[in-house]
């Protein structure tokens, strides 16, 4: 059902499949394929690739694509990411249309048959995209313009797998990979940008330069130093920026982050020259706000980093990419770059679960927000937020010390359980 309303929203044409490696997502694509070719859709399989890799080709052939993953989650989910024709994250309007089309339902049961019946047999492209896509990103660089760095590359055991060791290597540097044996079953299991653990370790024990773990779809990078500690979004988006700076290419002299990005980051970018443009948790948002201001860089916390100039979405190899040529040609080690480009805020996040979601819970709450600002001063923030997904107030503090941020945090949830009948 949900092919058949996405091809009736955005057309009946060229529709691109791709999936991440899960084992449900052979079944997926099958049922996805259906409905969509009820619509009348001529399908183009673009088997196991990352989600990037999808969006580019979803660009470079102005078709809608789907995209079968749940990202970094466990093995056991799955969904699909659509991708409007251009390779662009949909519009809040054409996803309620889509979300319109699913409640009307599929169309009339003999003319759904009847163009099944007649419906072109996929085309199958999985042996080309992903050569494609690696060739892009290896032709961004130059030549063996790593040779010499010394990289540990965790894949998810994810859509990564084949793409990211390919390009690191044939870009020079010295590579070890882990995690890049998918069976259906293991993708993001203990593994990849939401447990760098194992990645940490593989770095110092192998005194590598940076390690750099990919989440399941291969959307977003998180990395390590040479010390085993994390570089956050936060520090690679800074580092982008300073990189685009020094390289004339920071278009406007601005970077697109969400309100979730630290305080410190703020500071470090103000003290660089550069503005920082916020918005709503979500890179669509960011993308939205790249575009709007004609910026070059912008991402999540959470490692989602969209260069425009260069993609339709985030990307997390060529981040990763981009951070090691920003290593290898500043000649210093990933620790000592990562610590001098910003200090981090202590912060502090609560989620307070609530019987019924309040969109306008910082409105709701003004005063004692006005208050605890106050309290904070310029060393500090305060935000208070309503979950898109689930009942939850977000509850986030940021201090100059642990404990500033975890007592006024507490106070402010302590608000919220006594007003809005908190559901333990």
């Amino acid at each position: 059902m949900l092919g058949a309303a996405a091809a009736r929203v955005l057309g009946a044409g060229t529709w691109l499949v791709g999936r991440d490696t899960r084992e449900s997502g052979p079944e997926l694509e099958a049922a996805l394929v259906s409905g969509l070719q009820s619509e009348g859709a001529l399908i183009v399989l673009c088997g196991v690739l990352p989600t990037p890799a999808l969006a580019g080709y979803s660009a470079s052939r102005h078709a809608p694509a789907a995209m079968i993953t749940a990202s970094h989650n466990p093995y056991s989910d799955n969904g699909v990411k659509i991708f409007a024709p251009g390779g662009l994250k949909l519009s809040d309007d054409v996803e309620r249309e889509i979300e319109h089309q699913l409640e009307l339902g599929v169309s009339a049961a003999t003319a759904r048959e009847l163009r099944l019946a007649e419906a072109a047999a996929p085309t199958d492209v999985s042996d080309t995209v992903v050569g494609d896509y690696i060739d892009l990103v290896v032709g961004l660089f130059p030549p063996h313009g790593l040779a010499g760095l010394r990289v540990v590359l965790d894949c998810a055991n994810g859509a990564m797998s084949a793409a990211a060791p390919a390009v690191v290597a044939a870009l020079g540097a010295d590579v070890t990979v882990i995690h890049d044996e998918p069976n259906g079953t293991n993708i993001n299991a203990d593994c990849g940008a939401t447990h760098t653990a194992s990645l940490a370790a593989a770095v110092v024990l192998r005194g590598a330069d940076v390690g750099l773990a990919f989440d399941g779809d291969g959307d977003r990078v998180i990395a390590i130093d040479n010390l085993g500690a994390v570089i956050d979004g936060d520090r690679l988006i800074a580092l982008a920026a300073l990189q685009l700076q020094q390289e004339g290419a920071l278009t406007n002299d601005a970077v697109v982050v969400t309100v979730m990005s630290n305080l410190g980051f703020h500071h470090a970018m103000r003290t660089a020259g550069i503005g920082v443009v916020t918005t709503a948790v979500g890179d669509r948002y960011v993308l939205e706000a790249l575009d709007e201001g004609g910026y070059a860089i912008g991402g999540e916390q959470s490692g989602h980093i969209i260069y425009r100039h260069l993609a339709t979405t985030g990307d997390g190899l060529l981040a990763g990419a981009r951070l090691l040529q920003y290593l290898h040609d500043s000649g210093r080690r990933s620790a000592e770059v990562a610590a001098a480009v910003m200090s981090t805020y202590p912060q502090v996040l609560v989620n307070v679960r609530v019987d019924e979601r309040h969109p306008h819970i910082a409105d709701e709450l003004g005063d004692e927000i006005e208050a605890a600002e106050a309290e904070l001063g310029d060393e500090g923030r305060v935000l208070v937020r309503a979950s898109g997904t689930e009942p939850l107030v977000r509850v986030m503090v940021e201090a100059a010390t642990d404990e500033a941020a975890s007592r006024l945090a507490e106070r402010l949830a302590t608000v919220v359980r006594s007003r809005f009948g908190i559901s333990v």
